[in-house]
C-alpha cells in the first residue's frame, strides 16, 4: 500500500463511525493504523473492535488503558498492541494523512 491514514483517537464515542472510514480506506488501498489513548481506550472492549482488526492495524496507550482500570484480558488484542504514546509520535511520522476522534 502506498498511502497511511493514522488515526488518533481519544473519545469513547464513534466507534461506529472509526469502522466505516477505516473500511472505506482499506478498500481504497490505504494502509490504515489506529492508536487509541485516554477514553478512547475503553473502545478496546467492544466486540465491533474486530471489524476494525480487520481493516486497521491497532495500538494502543498502554498507561490510558490501565488508568482507565481496564483489564487486557477483556479484550482480543494482542500484547504488542498495548504500547506507548511512542508510537504514535512514529505514526505521525509515517503517515500521509491524519485525522482525530
Amino acid at each position: 500500500m502506498d498511502k497511511i491514514l493514522g488515526i488518533y483517537v481519544s473519545s469513547d464515542l464513534h466507534l461506529d463511525k472509526l469502522i466505516k472510514l477505516c473500511q472505506a480506506a482499506h478498500k481504497k488501498g490505504v494502509e490504515v493504523r489506529v492508536f487509541f489513548t485516554h477514553l478512547g481506550t475503553r473502545l478496546c472492549l467492544d466486540p465491533q473492535l474486530k471489524e476494525l482488526q480487520s481493516c486497521a492495524s491497532i495500538a494502543l496507550c498502554k498507561v490510558g488503558f490501565e488508568s482507565n482500570e481496564l483489564d487486557q484480558d477483556q479484550t482480543n488484542l494482542r500484547q504488542e498492541a498495548f504500547t506507548s504514546q511512542a508510537w504514535h509520535a512514529e505514526m505521525i511520522y509515517e503517515c500521509d494523512r491524519y485525522v482525530t476522534f
